[in-house]
């Protein structure tokens, strides 16, 4: 079952446990300037990338094409829909690469990610190029994370900061009450956010 956090008190079901986040999240100072817009509370919706500027694969989209598209479209994961759009996982670059650790020997760096850093060797490229070897016939429904932790447009979004910054994910999901995905709230949305409401401030 797909975790949600409530407008309430934003705690968010996540394989069966629960992350805890404060309203008055601190660790990003975006409630500094709550008096500028919406009374003063900005939400998850209010910054998200909407559904329909998203790039999304099924279960059934082959590993090899959405390498492609991630890729083309220099992203580095996607939300897994089905038919209706209902959030059903996420898939990663590294977990299209890590194809690995399904045979029993993962990869030694499990925050690597599939394009090498300026500063790498040639001997990391050519681990991507064996990686991409086995790659063939392979399906995001191998490889993606069933259940993942998802938000609501209502969610506060210092709560939805807080908790990127706390899991180290770079993006989470957005789903409406009936688990159907409706956006994705990233890392970079946030910085935009903060810079907006930072503008706004300064203005006023």
């Amino acid at each position: 079952m797909l975790g949600v956090s409530t407008e309430a008190n934003c705690c968010v079901e996540w394989r069966n446990q629960y992350l805890h986040i404060s309203q008055e999240a601190d660790l990003v100072p975006l409630h500094h300037q709550r008096n500028l817009n919406n009374n003063g509370v900005y939400t998850v919706g209010d910054f998200m990338t909407k559904k329909e500027d998203l790039h999304v694969v099924k279960v059934s989209t082959p590993v090899d094409e959405a390498l492609e598209m991630l890729v083309q479209n220099r992203i580095s994961g996607f939300p897994v829909i089905d038919d209706d759009w209902k959030l059903v996982g996420v898939v990663s670059d590294y977990d299209l690469l890590a194809l690995d650790s399904m045979a029993g020997c993962g990869l030694a760096d499990t925050n690597s990610s599939m394009f090498p850093e300026v500063d790498s060797t040639w001997k990391t490229f050519r681990e991507i190029q064996r990686l991409l070897s086995k790659t063939s016939g392979k399906v995001i429904g191998d490889v993606m994370t069933p259940s993942p932790l998802v938000v609501r447009e209502t969610t506060n979004l210092d709560a939805a900061a807080r908790l990127l910054l706390e899991t180290k994910y770079h993006r989470l999901p957005v789903v409406d009450s009936t688990g159907n995905l409706v956006g994705m709230i990233t890392r970079g949305n946030v910085v935009r956010a903060a810079l907006k409401i930072k503008k706004k401030a300064e203005g006023a």
